[in-house]
């Protein structure tokens, strides 16, 4: 952790939601005027998409499945070097995985490439990393030491299975049953490497539907944020006040002392609400200890590196 270059990591799958609390944190960053440097999690993998399936196959015929889950198929060394360098030396190395065609073509590469390291831009208030690794632990290597913020978005996962099927197969042309196949295929690096990230954040988000999704492989409209509520879990981290918080969010209640419920139409609006105390004092702590106290607008504010694909 670190008050002089603060880090802020988002960890979940896809179809966790993540990219709308990404929208959050942009509308945050323009207000408190903060220039963010943003990571994607995918820039770590290991493989290119079609080695990766290659390292697949060669890892069934073993016995075994590789997924992106797992460890073995990410540079979690490198992405721990970018945390420490960047809490140190507010910069460090990064790259993007371009995953579709209309931002690969920008590159002249292929989709489904990784393109060549390049450092951050040294004028930055803040990292915020977005990925399925965001809390990790893999032996000495410990990810989740090092953000200021930890955020687990995390919704039902029959919810979340629901939305990689309308993902991957209007968007990336993959059948419904290869989707299955992908799906239990990633069980258990889903289990071994990816919930347990969630007991060491700080606030875990979680989209619970409020419609039928007991069958995800059936259901052929994804319910919308209405038809959901938001269940928001503090943990490691200090309380807000939640008399406030009742009484700015109108339909929203406690089912726990330190789990606050909210309709899930609300959710942008919430999470600003939520996460806006927290990174001004990050950004002002960090400021004071850098002696910076006016920042024009002329330096500009928001995420920079999405490239894009901050919905992807």
């Amino acid at each position: 952790m670190s008050e002089k270059f603060p880090i802020v990591a988002i960890t979940g799958a896809s179809g966790s939601g993540s990219s709308s609390i990404t929208k959050a944190f942009e509308h945050i960053f323009f207000r408190e005027r903060v220039k963010a440097a943003y990571i994607q999690g995918s820039a770590f993998h290991r493989y290119e998409r079609k080695e990766m399936k290659e390292q697949e196959d060669k890892a069934e015929k073993e016995g075994w499945d590789l997924t992106h889950f797992s460890p073995a198929a990410n540079h979690l060394d490198k992405l721990e070097s970018l945390f420490y360098q960047y809490a140190a030396t507010g910069t460090g190395m990064y790259r993007y995985y371009l995953h579709s065609e209309v931002i690969a073509d920008e590159w002249g590469q292929k989709p489904g490439t990784l393109t060549p390291w390049e450092e951050l831009d040294s004028d930055t208030d803040l990292l915020l990393y977005r990925g399925l690794h965001g809390a990790a632990i893999d032996g000495d290597i410990d990810i989740s030491s090092y953000p200021d913020l930890l955020i687990g978005m995390v919704p039902n996962v029959n919810l979340e299975w629901i939305r990689k099927i309308k993902r991957d197969t209007s968007l990336r042309g993959y059948s419904r049953t290869a989707v299955r196949e992908a799906i239990l295929r990633r069980m258990s690096d889903y289990v071994c490497h990816i919930t347990p990230q969630f007991s060491r954040t700080h606030i875990n988000i979680q989209m619970v539907a409020t419609v039928d999704t007991s069958d995800p492989f059936a259901v052929e409209q994804e319910p919308d944020k209405d038809e959901c509520f938001l269940v928001i879990h503090f943990q490691n981290v200090k309380m807000p006040n939640i008399n406030e918080l009742l009484e700015m969010l109108p339909g929203s209640f406690l089912s726990r002392s330190n789990t606050l419920v909210v309709p899930g139409g609300m959710m942008i609006g919430t999470i600003e609400v939520i996460l806006m105390p927290l990174i001004h004092d990050l950004i002002k702590r960090s400021r004071e200890i850098r002696h910076i106290t006016d920042v024009p607008k002329s330096r500009g504010a928001g995420l920079l590196g999405a490239l894009g694909q901050s919905s992807v």
